[in-house]
């Protein structure tokens, strides 16, 4: 008769064990089942309570995973030794009544697998119901348990493999969808994030990153003491790595493409003595993909940067060939760099190899026209000079003691026509380290490909200075003077002209000489400059004799200019000379023309030439009579 109960009970275990893995679907957890297994245990056995304890080696013995109680804290439940664990391997019992290591439990059934110990049930039952339990009994319930355990825990690791393939699936048509490398990173730490939640995880990354928006990336440094991690790198194989003193077990995964390794993803399981088996194909595959994905992307950004190094190029060579003056090609060329290089400064040094001085293009950013540039200036021109090599410095302040330096990344590129040093390039920004090499390379080919117009532009320019420059004064000459003056008649509202004639210069040449003589006239021209503004030209008007035009200015401005010229001339000339100033000048409205406004001037310095000289005579309001007047 109590055989017959017993397998009826054992019957209906099976049949409530079967019932809770065949609802249809799987939905639950492995530790759901594992509670509805103890509540149907609890109820079959007319139990108090079920505990379950699962070995575990790293917590050096057994530790609750699962009870009936509703509370924990009464202090009958603890963590047991490993020599308990040793206990259970070293006996093949697969029950235990009135256990003496356990003595909060009545009735222990052991679960095996190879004869290893893997966990037990713990029962606080009455005695006389487990007294009329057979050892048949017991040890066919032990059986079902063990049966049905391996089963809930296969069934889980293949759903839960279901769940991860799908992740994959899911993750390498996103990884496909995007060509964003920090897109791809955040897609590989969610799904770690999704599969293992109680695992730690770390990208470590072969080239600069910028922080990749918090996720967990690191450097791969040559010099790091994480061999493993280097060794996983440079093979392009898995590596494992087992810490007692941590309690764990790493994982590095290369992340491999077909053209190299992109870095190593670290994964960390904890209270592991080994990596778990089932765990390594998924992440060796999650790295694999990521690995192609982090590739794609990596060359998809590579392409879109040459591109936009080719048309950076391309619209620079343009400008170059454009009719623009250099002025203008230079602003749009520093243009060019600071928005393509993300540069701060950006200048264009001319050397004068002959004086061992320089001169900063116009078009070139404000700060090279200031005192504070020279430092930069000199240095790298000494370094270009001697070396004729590009300059690439991370921090031009890392071997400088002496001042500190504003600036600390640093490229400067020679300017080089024909074998023959011109000048070169030099890009600044404050922040060491800044610009990559990839960019320094750029530079070179920009300023490769510009310097043969820059050349030719200054050239260019340079002739055309000539074409209306006094060789002698480097004033303009009478043609351009004319041409000028002509246009602000068509568009001023008046104008000014101041002729100027040496006083005596006939007796200078005799008395020192034709050489002196020239001397005289470039000191004049020199005062000329010195007076006048950026807008007024100075010209040579012929022998002896110098000119002045001054657009949209009254004839009181020039009657000032001119007089200051007579009393500056007077004190700064050697040898010492004087000139003497005829001023005319013109209002819209009236019939005048050039011719009439340099005929005024020329009486007008007749008259100051007759009367004493060293002096200013100004024509009259009536254009006809003539005043001397001097300051």
């Amino acid at each position: 008769m109590e055989e017959l109960l017993e397998r009826e009970i054992i019957l209906e275990l099976k049949s409530k064990f079967f019932d809770l893995i065949s609802t249809g679907s799987f939905s639950f957890s492995s530790s759901e089942v594992l509670s509805k297994m103890m509540a149907i245990l609890k109820e079959l056995l007319k139990a108090h309570e079920v505990d379950f304890y699962s070995c575990q080696e790293w917590n050096q013995g057994m530790f609750l995973e699962a009870t009936t109680r509703l509370s924990t804290d009464d202090g009958v439940l603890e963590n047991f030794p490993h020599c308990l664990v040793n206990e259970f391997a070293a006996k093949p019992y697969t029950f235990i009544k009135y256990p003496e290591s356990m003595p909060q439990h009545e009735l222990l059934l052991v679960l095996k697998d190879n004869e290893k110990p893997k966990g037990l049930f713990g029962f606080q039952m009455n005695s006389d119901i487990l007294n009329r339990l057979s050892d048949r009994f017991l040890n066919k319930l032990s059986f079902e348990c063990n049966v049905f355990i391996e089963k809930v825990r296969s069934l889980a690791e293949t759903l839960e493999e279901e769940k991860r393939y799908k992740q994959l699936f899911r993750v390498t048509k996103k990884f496909h969808s995007t060509m964003d490398m920090d897109a791809v990173l955040g897609e590989i730490i969610s799904t770690l994030r999704d599969v293992y939640p109680s695992f730690t995880y770390y990208l470590l990354l072969s080239h600069d990153h910028k922080g990749y928006d918090g996720l967990p990336v690191r450097d791969l440094e040559y010099d790091s003491d994480n061999l493993t991690a280097m060794q996983s790198y440079v093979s392009g194989q898995i590596q494992f790595e087992d810490s007692v003193i941590e309690k764990n077990s790493i994982m590095y995964a290369p992340l491999k493409g077909k053209q190299g390794v992109y870095g190593v993803l670290q994964v960390i399981a904890p209270n592991s003595q080994v990596f778990p088996q089932n765990e390594v194909e998924f992440i060796k595959l999650l790295a694999n993909t990521a690995g192609s994905a982090l590739e794609n992307a990596k060359l998809y950004e590579q392409s879109r940067k040459l591109i936009a190094d080719l048309q950076l190029i391309n619209e620079t060579s343009h400008q170059l060939n454009t009719s623009l003056r250099l002025t203008d090609t230079m602003k749009f060329i520093c243009g060019q760099i600071i928005k393509s290089f993300n540069a701060q400064e950006v200048g264009f040094i001319m050397l004068d190899e002959e004086h061992d001085d320089y001169s900063v293009l116009q078009g070139s950013t404000s700060f090279f026209f200031s005192k504070d540039a020279s430092n930069y200036i000199l240095r790298v021109a000494k370094r270009v000079r001697q070396d004729m090599e590009p300059l690439f410095l991370g921090d031009i302040s890392a071997d400088r003691e002496d001042s500190p330096l504003h600036f600390h990344s640093i490229m400067g590129v020679p300017m080089i026509q024909s074998g023959e040093l011109k000048g070169f390039a030099l890009v600044m920004h404050e922040e060491p380290y800044h610009f990559a090499f990839d960019t320094f390379k750029l530079l070179q080919s920009l300023i490769h490909h510009s310097t043969l117009a820059f050349t030719n532009s200054m050239l260019r320019e340079e002739l055309e200075k000539m074409v209306v420059t006094d060789h002698l004064t480097k004033l303009y000459s009478r043609g351009y003077l004319d041409e000028k003056m002509n246009l602000s008649m068509l568009e001023d509202q008046q104008g000014t002209f101041i002729l100027i004639d040496i006083d005596n210069f006939k007796s200078v040449n005799d008395q020192y000489g034709h050489q002196i003589g020239d001397e005289v006239l470039i000191q004049l021209a020199r005062q000329i400059v010195n007076n006048i503004r950026g807008t007024d030209i100075g010209a040579r008007w012929g022998g002896e004799e110098l000119a002045i035009y001054l657009p949209g200015a009254p004839l009181e401005t020039g009657v000032r200019i001119a007089n200051r010229l007579v009393d500056k001339v007077e004190k700064n000339t050697n040898p010492n000379v004087t000139v003497s100033c005829g001023v005319s000048t013109w209002i819209r409205g009236q019939e005048d023309t050039t011719k009439t406004v340099f005929k005024r001037a020329d009486q007008a310095l007749y008259v100051a030439k007759g009367s004493g000289k060293n002096k200013v005579v100004v024509q009259n309001e009536d254009n006809l009579d003539f005043s001397g007047t001097q300051e």
